[in-house]
């Protein structure tokens, strides 16, 4: 399994804005791709000095060739609605990461 991570520090003047943009918008749209199984929409914690509130989204996906046919079919398109809304409010860097293994504890 491969997990598509996007980290974005959004400023605090348009942040609820872009939070329901994502919620209600844009993660729909990029699950509709059908090239992900899920999303997974995480807030950061740590404060950043540079201000404003950071999220993670992580997509996972079956492989690094669908992945791949993400980048080159939707992901053009869809970083462009971002950029259109958001402009220089936002910054966003990505990561792929492969999944070796899951645990878990199942104590209860």
């Amino acid at each position: 399994m491969i997990i598509y991570n996007v980290t974005t520090n959004i400023d605090d003047s348009v942040h609820d804005q872009w939070l329901s943009w994502m919620q209600n918008k844009h993660i729909p749209e990029v699950l509709a791709t059908g090239k992900f199984s899920s999303a997974r929409l995480t807030k950061v914690l740590i404060v950043e000095e540079m201000g404003g509130a950071t999220y993670s989204v992580q997509y996972t996906t079956d492989s690094k060739a669908t992945l791949e046919r993400y980048y080159l079919e939707d992901a053009t398109k869809l970083r462009g609605e971002a950029i259109k809304l958001f402009g220089d409010k936002m910054i966003s860097f990505r990561t792929e990461l492969e999944l070796i293994s899951d645990s878990f504890n199942n104590l209860q």
